[in-house]
């Protein structure tokens, strides 16, 4: 009965925000999914006028809705064009949080996420266990993205080009690091959060964002056993863990009492600020307060060095050896954050020239699982992206965004290019060692 109750009160809530709503068509010109597929199903408004009848719907073929709400990007390109401002993403993420409760998280899942997700220590050590074995499954291949491909044929990992999980995580190199740096009259005190991508698979990412921080003088924190932004369980409609992993990532922030959270993850900065308010229970309205005070001081790395520490004032030399580059925009930062000026400013400060790209807002296609349930897809959108990239003669591609940086590689790997990934933060840490980027 209690559940019932709760899904009816959620549902009630969900129906105020899609009110908002008016039809008007807009989010179709702009959807990447609907350039690929011409289905009105697929488009945030046919979305939308399923949920309109989402309780009897649930109660006639649950399964079939949640099966057209997780065929979604949830790339926000939808929510940034919406002339009503209609936030869509939350009401997609809230939706799937609906279903899942009616229909119950699958096993697999409910393992992944609630006994190895939610709990960083035994996910940091399955992962570090893991590591070591990737040359079992994946063989290493010989191009500029550094990817894999899988040595058995399967129907997950076939054709896929996979940057392979890193045999040194950040994790195991700064754990309880406090980098007190605070001089020349900066005074800026910094939490470094990681992201799981970057710990695990791009180490070299984090150690560009501590590097660079050094050397601005800047006073670093970095918390041991930091949990996971929580967007995989969001996405699989797992508001319960979710939710646990705000609290627990929270509680180790707050004690840091930093004026600024920063991260290089371009979605873990708009999960943060514009998802953890929006999903954790609204009931609890004193830890709403404290979740809120978190998400207003969490930046993505080039804002905080083009705002707060001045990089376009500390632009470094340019050199013969450095190589042109073109700049994706992730979706999450410039559509959900207006983040898009600042990682230009970064590659320029590190004395590179920035070609733009046709479309470099585009959305690349990756989509976090919509990768890894509809790659077909998922590949035929990373594949336009890859034509842009190519065209601008660069060989080198920055984006601020890790699972950005995982499809581009698998595409252009793919492509047989040899065209090197970075994320800007790490040609700017590049620079600073006078090293050439490649």
């Amino acid at each position: 009965m209690g559940k019932m109750h709760n899904l009816a009160r959620d549902v009630r809530q969900l129906e105020t925000q899609l009110a908002a709503c008016t039809q008007c068509g807009m989010c179709q010109a702009v959807c990447p999914l609907f350039k690929q597929t011409g289905k009105e199903a697929d488009v945030s408004r046919g979305k939308i006028a399923l949920l309109n009848g989402l309780v009897q719907e649930m109660f006639t073929d649950a399964k079939g809705v949640n099966d057209r709400l997780h065929n979604c990007l949830l790339c926000g390109s939808c929510a940034h064009n919406c002339p009503s401002n209609v936030n869509i993403l939350q009401i997609f993420l809230k939706a799937r949080g609906i279903i899942t409760q009616y229909l119950g998280l699958p096993f697999v899942k409910k393992i992944m996420f609630r006994k190895i997700l939610a709990n960083p220590e035994t996910f940091n050590t399955l992962m570090k266990i893991a590591a070591p074995f990737a040359p079992l499954l994946f063989k290493k291949q010989s191009n500029t993205q550094g990817t894999s491909c899988a040595r058995i044929a399967s129907p997950l990992l076939r054709h896929r080009q996979i940057i392979p999980l890193n045999k040194n995580p950040f994790n195991a190199s700064f754990e309880d690091v406090n980098l007190d740096y605070r001089m020349d009259g900066k005074g800026v005190k910094v939490a470094f959060f990681v992201g799981c991508l970057i710990d695990k698979t791009f180490p070299d990412i984090a150690h560009s964002v501590v590097d660079v921080l050094r050397y601005f003088k800047t006073q670093i924190f970095i918390p041991e056993n930091q949990g996971c932004c929580g967007i995989p369980a969001a996405a699989a409609g797992d508001l319960k863990t979710f939710e646990t992993l705000v609290r627990l990532n929270v509680a180790l922030f707050e004690a840091q009492q930093a004026d600024y959270i920063v991260t290089a993850c371009a979605t873990c900065t708009s999960t943060i600020v514009h998802l953890w308010p929006a999903l954790v229970d609204p009931a609890d309205t004193a830890f709403l307060d404290r979740v809120k005070a978190l998400a207003a001081k969490t930046v993505d790395i080039s804002w905080l060095l083009e705002h707060r520490l001045n990089i376009s004032g500390a632009v470094l030399p340019s050199r013969p050896e450095l190589e042109k580059v073109t700049y994706h925009d992730p979706c999450h930062l410039k559509k959900s954050l207006g983040v898009s000026i600042e990682p230009r400013k970064v590659i320029q400060a590190a004395g590179h020239a920035l070609i733009e790209m046709v479309d470099s807002d585009a959305c690349c296609g990756m989509g976090g699982s919509f990768n890894l349930d509809h790659y077909d897809l998922s590949s035929a959108i990373g594949q336009q992206k890859a034509r842009n990239i190519i065209q601008t003669g660069c060989p080198i591609v920055a984006t601020s965004c890790p699972a950005c940086m995982m499809q581009i590689s698998d595409i252009l790997a793919q492509s047989g290019q040899n065209i090197v990934v970075k994320h800007p933060v790490e040609l700017y840490a590049c620079s600073l060692e006078g090293k050439k980027n490649v």
